[in-house]
């Protein structure tokens, strides 16, 4: 089991308030969202700002990362699970990946779908914003973690938190998005509104402002249970164009 894949879903499974008495850490231990830090790959230092900045993950996002330097960043990480940005990724590279000790790996829909019935490790799909609504609902057939937003626009714009939030409704899956910079409390409030399950935020931010991010992130309000914001179901009716499947169903009722 993907660490990273477990803590995206103990993200829904500890939300709402306990019944009952409860250690207070036992709450605090669980955020709204996850903190995941991009890593280039090519300095084994910047490792350490997992851990320094206590993430919940990390991410080499150069591809043809060499296995000394991932290896040396699995194990500068400290217990924040790594995985890697791939591409044309073969058995035989997989089986490295695993035995350096990497938690999962994320790639494009241009990826050979044999990597669909992979068990060794956790699979996140990366696709743009501009993916088909018809194509972001199948990705729920397929047997991937999670679904990572790539590259928008350079600044939280209402457009990229209206993408997020189609993203969101029309999946079943967790879904991280990439923020272009260190975004302000109100930005990622509204990312968290929108149903984003976690972020990730490059590690070339100095380490004051990935510390405030994460921060940030734990001041953010426990989601109550069953919240996530789903698309509604259109049916069509005769003279009056389109309806909500409940309100048919109640004017069905009271007829």
């Amino acid at each position: 089991m993907s660490k990273l894949a477990d803590r995206l879903r103990s993200l829904s499974e500890s939300s709402g308030a306990p019944i009952g008495f409860h250690p207070a850490r036992r709450e605090a231990s669980s955020p709204s969202m996850l903190f995941v830090v991009g890593l280039s790959g090519a300095h084994v230092k910047e490792a350490t700002t997992v851990s320094d900045v206590a993430a919940d993950a990390g991410l080499i996002e150069s591809e043809g990362t060499d296995a000394r330097a991932i290896k040396q960043v699995v194990e500068a990480a400290g217990d924040a699970p790594i995985g890697v940005l791939v591409k044309r990724v073969r058995d035989k590279e997989l089986d490295e990946l695993v035995s350096l000790g990497c938690d999962f790996v994320v790639f494009d829909i241009g990826e050979e779908a044999a990597i669909l019935s992979e068990k060794r490790i956790g699979k996140f799909l990366m696709t743009e914003p501009s993916l088909d609504q018809g194509l972001v609902r199948a990705i729920n057939s397929f047997e991937v973690d999670g679904v990572l937003i790539g590259d928008g626009d350079s600044v939280i714009t209402v457009e990229r938190l209206l993408v997020s939030r189609r993203f969101v409704e029309l999946l079943e899956k967790p879904v991280i998005m990439r923020l272009p910079a260190l975004v302000t409390k109100g930005e990622l409030a509204s990312l968290w509104q929108g149903g984003v399950d976690g972020v990730v935020s490059a590690s070339k931010h100095s380490t004051e402002g990935l510390t405030e991010l994460k921060k940030m992130l734990g001041g953010l309000p426990r989601r109550t249970r069953n919240a996530r914001p789903t698309a509604g179901v259109m049916l069509p009716r005769h003279g009056a164009g389109m309806v909500d499947e409940e309100d048919g169903h109640e004017e069905e009722s009271q007829s």
